[in-house]
């Protein structure tokens, strides 16, 4: 039976409908958008403003129980950096259990709902036993993850990781062996493991993650792209590219070229494949990338505490470049938090504000909506699952901001982007759907007190 709500101020990609009748299916599709209550039909109200489900494009779900255990400085590091907090996650990853990895999970996932998430790109390459031997279940720590999305509620874009060197030509390192194939064969094994299981639930999808070309060699390249691409054509690729200066000096010097270029070079880059960070890229790159249809993953909060640098997002957006954004490492799961820190890292670059927004049209003069539009879309082409926008035929996703919250009381649909994005320090996100299913609502999530216990007993284990 088809439910109709009416929505005090329903987003559309041409602007807001106040109100606004969003049909769903039985099945948890848009049926239609109205702006006249039908005649035939009960309504059922939902005062402020309904807006699509947000894609985290990038996490790596058992970074967050790292959060704040890196921020010191040592007397052994001379200069701390994005490699001296790797070795940090290294030496965490190895006290991981199966059952600790779905907790941690589970919450993370929690945390990205009550933000407003409804799909995220999980980049998993913990795949072994701490020793590196073999689960007897070959995906038992993807499992994990599922589980935890399933009880979350969360969509999920599995992203299996190929990881299979410690450097160009370098065998693996001893702290690297739960991350490692060095066989493709038995990482497209894994990967067929993982999606005979999840065959028959809509919730769920894969594609495949290379870790970066430091980690995975041209011909292990092309096996497992030709390979994934033969069962499925429009299956999502990611890969970690140009995070950081040394690595670029590694990729030239090994390959001949900056790792953007050799991608744009060597792989057929199209509107499936995610480059996640980008950061350091040539003018050059950020042209010819920009016109690839392919996306930049950014993750603002984990390139800013990593030191990572700033990806130069106005001239790619400029040049019609796609982005979207990710937590990445889950220094914070919040979705105004990444893109507030992504819109002042350019404003504080550049001394210049509003550097997306560009006048002429209440649809880009404005930053909140701006920077929501195109994380928006650019999210849910990297991760996919037909939804990121409330119109006929799409997923319905929707999330509801709360017109009552202190950050944005006072305003209506011209500025509500702005203040919840740019302003504030509360989440007004107070209900969630995901095909059609509340799975928030008055900001509480129904295993919200099991899934943070066990979380905290986790933690404890960990840490104690």
């Amino acid at each position: 039976m088809t439910k109709v709500y009416e929505i005090s101020h329903l987003y559309q990609p041409e602007g807001w409908l106040s109100p606004g009748y969003l049909h769903v299916s039985n099945d948890g599709i848009i049926e239609a958008v109205e702006t006249q209550a039908p005649i035939d039909k009960k309504t059922i109200n939902l005062p402020g403003f309904g807006l699509p489900g947000f894609a985290n494009l990038h996490s790596h779900a058992f970074q967050r129980a790292m959060a704040g255990r890196t921020e010191y400085a040592s007397d052994t590091v001379a200069d701390d950096t994005f490699w001296t907090w790797r070795k940090f996650m290294y030496d965490f990853v190895m006290r991981l259990t199966p059952e600790q990895y779905e907790t941690i999970g589970a919450f993370v996932y929690l945390e990205m709902l009550k933000s407003g998430f409804t799909v995220v790109g999980e980049f998993h390459y913990v795949h072994h036993s701490p020793d590196g031997t073999r689960y007897a279940n070959r995906s038992e720590m993807a499992d994990r993850l599922i589980a935890a999305a399933n009880r979350s509620g969360i969509s999920l874009r599995m992203l299996p990781v190929l990881y299979a060197h410690a450097g160009i030509g370098l065998p693996p390192k001893d702290e690297q062996r739960r991350f490692v194939h060095t066989d493709t064969d038995e990482f497209l094994s894994l990967v067929n493991s993982i999606n005979t299981k999840i065959k028959h639930d809509p919730s769920i999808e894969t594609g495949i993650a290379i870790h970066s070309l430091r980690a995975v060699n041209p011909r292990e390249l092309s096996v497992v792209v030709a390979d994934a691409r033969k069962d499925d054509p429009n299956i999502r690729f990611h890969i970690h590219v140009a995070e950081q200066p040394r690595e670029i000096e590694e990729i030239q010097q090994g390959l001949g070229a900056r790792p953007v270029e050799w991608m744009l070079e060597n792989t057929d880059l199209d509107e499936h494949w995610t480059l996640i960070h980008s950061t350091h890229i040539s003018n050059n790159e950020c042209h010819r990338l920009a016109l690839s249809d392919s996306v930049v993953g950014l993750c603002p909060m984990t390139e800013a505490t990593l030191g990572d640098g700033i990806f130069p997002l106005v001239d790619f957006h400029h040049n019609g470049g796609t982005w979207g954004i990710g937590t990445d490492s889950h220094y914070t799961t919040d979705i105004a938090q990444e893109l507030r820190t992504l819109e002042c890292g350019q404003r504080l670059g550049l001394q210049k504000r509003n550097s997306l927004a560009s006048p002429g049209s209440d649809l880009t003069n404005h930053s909140g909506r701006r920077l929501f539009d195109l994380a928006l879309a650019g999210g849910h082409q990297s991760v996919g699952f037909d939804a990121g926008e409330l119109t006929p035929g799409k997923r319905a996703d929707l999330i509801l901001l709360n017109d009552n919250d202190p950050c944005l009381i006072g305003h209506g649909p011209d500025t509500v982007l702005d203040a919840w994005i740019l302003s504030g320090s509360t989440n007004p996100v107070r209900d969630v759907m995901i095909a059609g299913d509340w799975i928030v609502q008055g900001g509480h999530h129904p295993l919200e007190e099991e899934i943070t216990e066990k979380y905290r007993n986790t933690m404890l284990e960990l840490h104690s």
